[in-house]
């Protein structure tokens, strides 16, 4: 299982069971969840008496999975390179070796034929192995070997096909655009290796986005080994696939969230036909606008989002879109925390033409952007929007002579000196830069906690270019005099893109 928000990284790897139906044809074959079997399992309103019915119908069609994986370690022998280096393990030092890796997780039957849905992490090798086996068991111990069909690294979903010579029992997916916040669910899977386990627990959010993806929360208990397993609602619908955790400690603290199976089944309908998924690409970096950023541009209400980045040459670029652009609205569509741009554009064919709703400098315009295609992950992982390399240290290394309390370092707590083309190469930036340096941070300030720093330069605020103290004084002056509490400042940092930064001002 993966944990989300970036809390920890770890895999949610587990299993689960399976029994089989006997006596039924393939073709007459029904889902462990059909609605005619699920009738009397659960009363119509109010908590259920018990789970037991509903977990002996859903639990034969949840399986375990298991892998087995050749791993490429770094050269473990600290005289490798040296003459000395045979004299440890006679001579496999040279070069990295392999181990041997495994990983668990869970998955569910869709189809008497054998497919089978999990998530794709559980089946993919660490690092720059290799996936050697993939087993799935079910719940009376029977073991197939899996054959992947295929994999989604964008939506975390992959499909398996075992080849039982039987009938096997399998589920359906569900209308996940119907669950409530309050609606019971169980989760059935393999925390931990402990075999099949049944947790339960209520839908606690809908639409929770992460990026381009888009999750329901649950209290159902999900630990590692749960990843690729089914939540199920109290008809037996398979209406979410769990795959992340919340949680500080490792463990699980009652924040879970599933892919919803109205994003997971047409995604895993292509895959079983063996289809391409094409998602949408704009070419932008952006950020929520935050309270900060709302105040520091006089917005009405926290709205849409900030675009920190347009990569050259991609459909972004094209249309115009800049940074600093606010973007209110996407193929109309209001851009919002339950509804980012980045899951809109996704979930938009390539090639589309679609309009975009911007604010530029406190005025409202709309371009026109055409959907290009999203490069494959890998691709994603090489292409960057600048160089995003470690802090090292500096040539900037004399402190500019103070002038006194000004009024940036009142209302900022910054110290600012107008850039110069010898400061711009102490700080390893263009000599050509323009902008004011920050010479020092005040660490109480909103800017010194939201991490500026000395040696960062300041190259607008609120969309005007600063290179004199003036300019920026006048600027905070100006933004005192609408009321604002916040300024949106343009920061350039040596080896990083300029990204907006608002600024809370002082009393």
């Amino acid at each position: 299982m993966r944990y989300a928000y970036g809390v920890t990284s770890a895999l949610l790897i587990g299993g689960a069971a399976v029994s089989v139906m006997t006596g039924i044809p393939a073709g007459a074959q029904v889902a462990q969840n059909d609605a005619t079997q699920m009738q009397a399992v659960v009363p119509r309103a109010g908590a259920p008496a018990s789970f037991a019915e509903l977990t002996q119908q859903l639990q034969p069609a949840v399986v375990n999975i298991a892998t087995r994986q050749r791993v490429r370690v770094a050269n473990g022998n600290p005289f490798a390179g040296t003459p000395f280096e045979d004299l440890f393990g006679g001579g496999q030092g040279r070069g990295p070796t392999t181990r041997e890796g495994q990983s668990l997780g869970s998955g569910f039957i869709i189809s008497a034929d054998g497919y089978v849905v999990t998530n794709n992490h559980v089946v993919t090798p660490e690092g720059q192995g290799e996936i050697q086996s993939i087993t799935v068991t079910l719940a009376d111990g029977t073991e197939y070997n899996a054959k992947l069909v295929g994999r989604d690294a964008q939506s975390d979903l992959a499909v398996l096909k075992i080849d039982a010579g039987k009938p096997l029992p399998f589920v359906r997916f569900g209308n996940s655009e119907a669950a409530r916040v309050g609606d019971w669910v169980i989760a059935i899977g393999n925390p931990f290796g402990l075999g099949g386990t049944v947790t339960s627990g209520i839908v606690s959010a809908v639409h929770r986005s992460a990026g381009a993806s888009r999750y329901i929360q649950t209290d159902a208990s999900i630990n590692r080994g749960n990843s690729g397993g089914p939540l199920f609602d109290m008809k037996g619908n398979v209406i979410g696939i769990n795959n992340a955790i919340f949680s500080p400690t490792g463990g699980n603290v009652g924040i879970g969230f599933a892919i919803p199976a109205d994003i997971a089944a047409p995604i895993v309908d292509k895959l079983v036909k063996g289809q391409s998924i094409d998602r949408g690409y704009l070419g932008v970096q952006i950020v929520p606008v935050t309270d900060d950023v709302a105040d520091s541009l006089g917005l009405p209400r926290n709205r849409g989002e900030l675009v920190q980045t347009v990569q050259p040459g991609q459909p972004a670029a094209a249309a115009g879109l800049q940074p600093g652009d606010i973007v209110l609205r996407v193929d109309g569509k209001e851009v919002s925390p339950d509804n980012t741009l980045s899951f809109i554009v996704a979930n938009t064919a390539p090639g589309k033409r679609i309009p975009i709703d911007i604010i530029r400098n406190g005025k409202r315009m709309t371009l026109t952007a055409t959907v290009g295609k999203r490069p494959s992950e890998d691709e994603l992982a090489q292409q960057t929007f600048g160089p995003n390399q470690p802090e090292q240290e500096d040539a900037f290394n004399r402190t500019p002579q103070r002038q006194g309390e000004g009024l940036a370092e009142r209302s900022l707590g910054l110290s600012v000196l107008p850039m110069t083309p010898q400061i711009a190469a102490q700080i390893g930036l263009p000599a050509d830069t323009r902008g004011l340096v920050i010479a020092a941070v005040d660490a109480t300030s909103d800017a010194g906690t939201k991490g500026l720093q000395r040696g960062d330069v300041i190259l607008s605020v609120n969309y005007r270019d600063v290179v004199t103290v003036a300019e920026l004084e006048t600027a905070i002056r100006g933004a005192q005099t609408e009321n604002r509490a916040a300024m949106l400042l343009r920061v350039q940092r040596r080896g990083q893109p300029a990204a907006y930064i608002p600024v809370r001002l002082r009393n």
